[in-house]
C-alpha cells in the first residue's frame, strides 16, 4: 500500500464520518495495526463489516482494502494455509476486475495468494508460486511499492523449490535494483536472503546477511524482533555457536502467539536441545503437539509434517518412545496431503528406527502397583509423559489405570489414542451402558478433543436416557451449537442428569438470549449451586428483570439488598464497565453499580456509539483484573467488569465541545453548572492537547470532550446553556455540530474552529 493509498484512506474516513458511519471510519485506518499487532478478534469483526459496507456503497477500492488486510491478518502472523487459499484466489480475481485493477495496491493480491500457497505446502506449490509471482514482477519497476514484497515471496519460492543458489543470486540482484531506484530493501527481503544462504550451506554468509538486514525497515514492524531472533538463533545454532543462539532465541511465551515462526523456532530448539541452556521436557513436547494440531486445523500441511518429525526427534532424545512412535504415525498420515513429499518417508523411517533403538525410562515399581505410585506422585514435579509409558501395560484392562493413562494422554495432546483404548474397553465390550458416570465423562471429553463427533454420537446411543443427552449436550456445547445444546441439556435435566446438565442448559440459554429460561433451570436447585452458578443465575435473571430471583441469588451468596421488591436501584460504588468499541476493540466506561449485576454508565460517549451515559447495563460480576495486594492501591482500585447487555437505555444525547482551555476558576464554574443540571460531562483531551492562539499563533492548552443530556432536554436548551456558561471566557468554546443542528451562530463556531485550528 503506497502513499496514494493512505491519502485515499484518509479521504474515505472523512466521507464515512460525514455520512454518519463513525464506527467504520474509526476502524478503517486501524485495520493494518489490527493485522500486525495481532488484534485478530477486532480484525475478524471489522474487516468484513467494512468490506460489506464498501460493497453497499459501491466503493471497490475500499472493499479490496478491507478484504486484503483481513486476509493478511490470517495468512501473515497466523500462517493459515489451505483454509485461506480459496479466499486468496477470490481476492486476486476481485483485484483483476476493471473497476479495481487501477488501484495501486492490487499486486498485493498476488503476494497474498503466494503466501497462502506457501503456508499450505511451500515445496509443493513452489512451481505455481514462481510462475505467478514472476509474471507480475516482470511488469513492475523497483520503484513500485509492491516490488519488494513480491520479490521476497519469489526468493522464498525458489528456496522451497530447492533452488537455493538461484534464490541467493536473485535476492542480491533485487537489493541492487532497489538501491539503484533510491529504495532500501525491506527487513523481510534481507531475512529471506539469509534463509536462502543458510539453505545453500553458507551459514556464515547467512549471519552476515541477517546482520545487514537488521537496519532495514520491516513491512511488519511489530513482528520484526521475534522473527529476527528466531532466524538468528537458527543460523547461530547451525554454526555451533550455542550460547549466542540460546541468547538470540525468543522465549516460548513470546513466540507462542505467532504461528508464522513455530516451525523455525522448533528447528532451532531441535539443534539446541542437547545444550545445558535448553531443557527438552514434556512441556515442550506438549506445546509442539498443540502446534501440530493448529496447522492441522489451518491446513498447514508441510508445517504439520515438519513439526511432527522435529517433535519426534525431541521425544526420542528424552526417551519418550511411545510419543515418538505416535508422531511418526502422524507424520506418515499427514504426508499424504503433501504435493511434494520428497525425503519425508526416509525421515519417518529414521524416526521409527531411533525410537526402536531407544530404551524407555525404568518404571518406579512393579506393574501391579503403578496406579498407587501414580496417585502418590508429586503432581507438580511428576513427568506425565513417562507415566503414559509406565501405565500402558495396564491400560485397557484395569479401569483405574485406564482412567489415568487415557486422560493423561489427552492432556499431552493425544486424545484420539486415549479414546481408542477406552472405546475398546467399554464400548466394544458393551460395558458402556452400565459404566460409571466418570468414565463416560472421560471418554466423552477425549472424543470431543479428538473431534470424533460421529463416534461420540454412536456411543451416546448406547447410554441410558440421562447420560445420553448429557453427552450430546457436552458435544453440542463444545461445538457452540447452542439450540442443540439447550435441547439436549433440558432432556438430560428432565431425566435427572444433575447439576452439570443444568449448567449446560443455562449456558446455552444465555447464548441464545433466553435468560429467563436459563435462570429458571438453575433456580430449581439453588441450594446445590456453587457461587459461580449462582452469579450466572443472577446475571440471567437481571437481564430478564426477574428481580425476585436476583434477590434469592444475592441472599445465597450473602450480598445484602436493601429493597425487598421491584427493580434494584442502589448505589454500590464505582466500577469500570468494559464495552465494545466501534473499531472492534474495547472501551472502559466509569459507571455506578446499582445492583448485583447492574450499573448505570456515568460518562458521556461520542456520537455513533451504541451506548451512552444514563444507560443501565447488565455486567458479568467476574472481576477482569485481580484486586491489588497493596492496601493503598486497593483504596483507589475501581473494579472492571465485562458488559453483558443494555438493560434500559437512558436516552441521553451527546454533544461535542472543543477549544482553548479556560482558567481554573472558569472551568470549575462550568463543571458545577453541568453537575447542577445533572448533565454528565467528560474531558477526553489530556495535558498534551494544544490549540493555536488566533493572533499570536503560539500553542496554548486546549480542551475537548462531550456533554450528555437526558431525553427531555432539547438541543436548543443545550446551546443556550453552553453559550451562557462560556460567554465570559477569554477564549471561546466551539460546539459546531450542535450549532449546525439548531442552526444558531453556525458561522461563529466555524470561525472558532478555523482560527484555533481545532
Amino acid at each position: 500500500m503506497d502513499v496514494d493509498i493512505w491519502a485515499w484512506v484518509g479521504e474515505t474516513q472523512q466521507q464515512l464520518s460525514e455520512a454518519g458511519n463513525v464506527g467504520l471510519a474509526m476502524a478503517l485506518g486501524d485495520l493494518p495495526a489490527q493485522a500486525y499487532e495481532g488484534r485478530f478478534p477486532q480484525l475478524d469483526v471489522m474487516a468484513p463489516a467494512i468490506a460489506q459496507q464498501a460493497e453497499a456503497l459501491e466503493q471497490p477500492w475500499l472493499e479490496f482494502y478491507a478484504r486484503y488486510w483481513h486476509l493478511l491478518g490470517r495468512i501473515g502472523d497466523r500462517a493459515q494455509g489451505a483454509v485461506a487459499v480459496e479466499d486468496a484466489e477470490q481476492l486476486l480475481a476481485f483485484a483483476q476486475r476493471e473497476e479495481v485493477r487501477s488501484c495501486p495496491a492490487t499486486p498485493a493480491a498476488v503476494e497474498a495468494l503466494a503466501l497462502a500457497w506457501a503456508n499450505t505446502d511451500g515445496p509443493g506449490y513452489s512451481a505455481e508460486r514462481i510462475e505467478t509471482l514472476g509474471a507480475v514482477i516482470e511488469q513492475l519497476e523497483p520503484a513500485d511499492p509492491a516490488y519488494t514484497g513480491l520479490v521476497t515471496q519469489y526468493v522464498a519460492a525458489l528456496v522451497d523449490a530447492g533452488r537455493e543458489g538461484e534464490a541467493v543470486t536473485y535476492a542480491e540482484s533485487a537489493v541492487e535494483r532497489l538501491g539503484a531506484a533510491g529504495r532500501q530493501a525491506s527487513w523481510e527481503l534481507g531475512a529471506e536472503s539469509a534463509r536462502a544462504l543458510l539453505a545453500a550451506g553458507r551459514a556464515e554468509d547467512a549471519l552476515t546477511a541477517l546482520q545487514a538486514a537488521a537496519g532495514f525497515q520491516a513491512d511488519d514492524p511489530v513482528a520484526k524482533d521475534h522473527r529476527d531472533g528466531v532466524r538468528r538463533a537458527l543460523v547461530l545454532a547451525t554454526l555451533g555457536r550455542i550460547a549466542e543462539a540460546v541468547d538470540a532465541l525468543p522465549d516460548l511465551d513470546v513466540v507462542g502467539e505467532h504461528p508464522r515462526v513455530f516451525v523455525e523456532w522448533a528447528r532451532a530448539v531441535g539443534k539446541l536441545a542437547g545444550s545445558a541452556q535448553i531443557t527438552n521436557t514434556w512441556q515442550l513436547g506438549r506445546v509442539l503437539r498443540q502446534w501440530i494440531d493448529y496447522f492441522g486445523m489451518m491446513g498447514g500441511y508441510h508445517a504439520r509434517v515438519e513439526l511432527a518429525l522435529i517433535a519426534g526427534d525431541l521425544a526420542v532424545a528424552r526417551q519418550g518412545v511411545w510419543q515418538a512412535r505416535l508422531l511418526a504415525d502422524l507424520a506418515e498420515s499427514a504426508a499424504g496431503e503433501l504435493r511434494d513429499s520428497t525425503g519425508v518417508a526416509e525421515r519417518i523411517a529414521a524416526l521409527r528406527a531411533a525410537a526402536g533403538a531407544t530404551t524407555e525410562p525404568a518404571a518406579p515399581g512393579p506393574v501391579a502397583e503403578r496406579v498407587a505410585y501414580f496417585d502418590a506422585a508429586d503432581g507438580y514435579n511428576a513427568d506425565p509423559e513417562r507415566w503414559v509409558g509406565w501405565l500402558a501395560p495396564l491400560s485397557g484392562q484395569d479401569i483405574e489405570a485406564t482412567r489415568r493413562h487415557t486422560t493423561t494422554m489427552g492432556f499431552l495432546g493425544y486424545p484420539s489414542t486415549g479414546a481408542d483404548i477406552y472405546w475398546k474397553m467399554l464400548v466394544d465390550t458393551g460395558d458402556i451402558a452400565s459404566a460409571d458416570s466418570d468414565d463416560i465423562a472421560y471418554l466423552t471429553t477425549l472424543l470431543i478433543e479428538a473431534r470424533q463427533d460421529e463416534r461420540l454420537e454412536q456411543m451416546a446411543a448406547t447410554l441410558p436416557h440421562d447420560a445420553q443427552h448429557l453427552a450430546l449436550a457436552r458435544l453440542h456445547s463444545a461445538r457452540e451449537r447452542w439450540p442443540e445444546t439447550l435441547d439436549a441439556a433440558e432432556h438430560a435435566v428432565a431425566a435427572g442428569a444433575g447439576v452439570e446438565a443444568r449448567r449446560l442448559a443455562a449456558g446455552a440459554a444465555q447464548q441464545l438470549d433466553q435468560n429467563a429460561r436459563g435462570a429458571a433451570v438453575l433456580l430449581e436447585v439453588l441450594d446445590e449451586l456453587t457461587d459461580e452458578d449462582t452469579w450466572r443465575m443472577i446475571v440471567m435473571a437481571t437481564a430478564g428483570e426477574d428481580w425476585e430471583t436476583v434477590r434469592k441469588g444475592a441472599a445465597k451468596i450473602g450480598m445484602p439488598i436493601k429493597s425487598t421488591e421491584g427493580p434494584i436501584e442502589e448505589e454500590m460504588g464505582l466500577i469500570r464497565v468494559i464495552l465494545p468499541a466501534p473499531d472492534g476493540g474495547q472501551r472502559q466506561v466509569l459507571s455506578i453499580r446499582t445492583g448485583p449485576a447492574t450499573a448505570r454508565l456515568a460518562l458521556p460517549q461520542p456520537r455513533g456509539m451504541d451506548y451512552n451515559a444514563g444507560d443501565l447495563v447488565v455486567f458479568d460480576p467476574q472481576l477482569l483484573e485481580p484486586l491489588p495486594e497493596d492496601p493503598q492501591e486497593q483504596q483507589n482500585f475501581v473494579p472492571p467488569f465485562a458488559a453483558v447487555s443494555i438493560l434500559r437505555p437512558g436516552g441521553y444525547t451527546s454533544y461535542f465541545f472543543d477549544g482553548a482551555a479556560p482558567s481554573e476558576t472558569d472551568w470549575t464554574e462550568f463543571t458545577e453548572v453541568m453537575a447542577e443540571r445533572g448533565w454528565p460531562m467528560w474531558v477526553y483531551s489530556d495535558e498534551n492537547y494544544q490549540v493555536t492562539h488566533p493572533t499570536s499563533g503560539e500553542q496554548i492548552p486546549g480542551v475537548f470532550g462531550w456533554v450528555a443530556v437526558p431525553p427531555d432536554v432539547s438541543p436548543v436548551e443545550v446551546d443556550a446553556l453552553l453559550d451562557d456558561a462560556t460567554e465570559r471566557w477569554s477564549h471561546p468554546l466551539a460546539w459546531l455540530d450542535l450549532a449546525r443542528e439548531v442552526d444558531v451562530e453556525v458561522e461563529r463556531h466555524e470561525r472558532i474552529v478555523k482560527e484555533y485550528g481545532l
